[in-house]
C-alpha cells in the first residue's frame, strides 16, 4: 500500500462524513458509549473517532466489526448488490444473434415428414 493515499474527490469526503455521522447517531441511539464500542469491535477509541468523523484509512474489516457491534453488519451485503450500469455495459458487449433468413430455412426442411404424412401413408 502506498505511504500516502491518493486524494478523494469532494463527493466521495461527503459519503465517508455521512457514513460516520450515521455510525455515530446508531451507536449514541443504543446508548453504547465509546468504551463499550471500542471494547466490543476490539478498536482502539482513536480508530472509532477515525470511522465517525468519515476518515478513508479505515480498513473494511474493521468497518464491519463497527457495523456488527451496532447490529448493522448485514448493512454491507446491500453494497453493490444490483450493479444497473454495469449489466448495461455487459449487455452492450453481448454478440448479437441473427436469424437464418426464411428462404434458407425452408429449404433444410422440405424433406421432412409431419405426423399427418406418415398417418396417410
Amino acid at each position: 500500500m502506498p505511504a500516502k493515499q491518493p486524494p478523494l474527490y469532494p463527493g466521495q469526503k461527503r459519503v465517508l462524513a455521512a457514513l460516520g455521522e450515521r455510525l455515530r447517531l446508531a451507536r449514541l441511539r443504543r446508548k453504547l458509549t465509546i468504551e463499550v464500542t471500542c471494547q466490543r469491535a476490539r478498536i482502539s477509541r482513536m480508530t472509532l473517532f477515525r470511522a465517525e468523523a468519515g476518515s478513508p484509512a479505515i480498513a473494511l474489516g474493521t468497518l464491519l466489526r463497527i457495523l456488527a457491534v451496532l447490529g448493522l453488519e448485514s448493512d454491507l451485503d446491500v453494497l453493490a448488490r444490483d450493479d444497473k450500469a454495469g449489466r448495461l455495459l455487459q449487455d452492450q458487449a453481448l454478440p448479437v444473434r441473427r436469424r437464418r433468413s426464411s428462404a434458407r430455412a425452408g429449404t433444410e426442411f422440405q424433406g421432412a415428414r409431419t405426423m399427418t404424412d406418415q398417418v396417410e401413408m
